[in-house]
């Protein structure tokens, strides 16, 4: 017998999604590490390029802290798409940073993709994400 079908993702979904990725940058700016965390899952994983995978939200945010701070950090979602449970997103990211101990900032272009899910009080936190650079 087949699931049942699941409905698409409704524009307010689609919405709430963007939100969501833009209060996640927003916290990010702020350094608050807590924050960031906060927008993932108990269980998530963030898969970052030459670096082993990072699993729970307490992991993530330790992660989080130590990851070169941002001087910008811009992206561009190019993708959403999912169920009214489950929707992943793709994009692009522009960073510049400044890696400890190097003279000049390092600028970094690359892509992402997100697996978020819909919690019980409507928000999408992420469940699996991954980036790299485009070289």
């Amino acid at each position: 017998m087949p699931a049942p079908a699941l409905g698409s993702l409704s524009t307010k979904d689609i919405a709430a999604i963007r939100l969501a990725s833009c209060e996640w940058l927003r916290c990010l700016h702020a350094r608050d590490y807590d924050s960031v965390a906060k927008w993932h899952t108990e269980d998530a994983v963030v898969m970052p390029p030459q670096h082993p995978a990072v699993r729970g939200r307490e992991a993530i945010r330790a992660w989080s802290e130590h990851y070169p701070r941002a001087m910008q950090f811009e992206f561009e979602i190019e993708q959403i798409e999912g169920r009214v449970d489950l929707a992943y997103v793709r994009g692009s990211y522009r960073i510049t940073y400044q890696p400890q101990g190097a003279t000049e900032p390092v600028e970094e272009s690359g892509k992402y993709l997100e697996i978020r899910k819909r919690q019980p009080d409507g928000s999408w936190l992420l469940a699996v994400d991954i980036f790299n650079s485009d070289y």
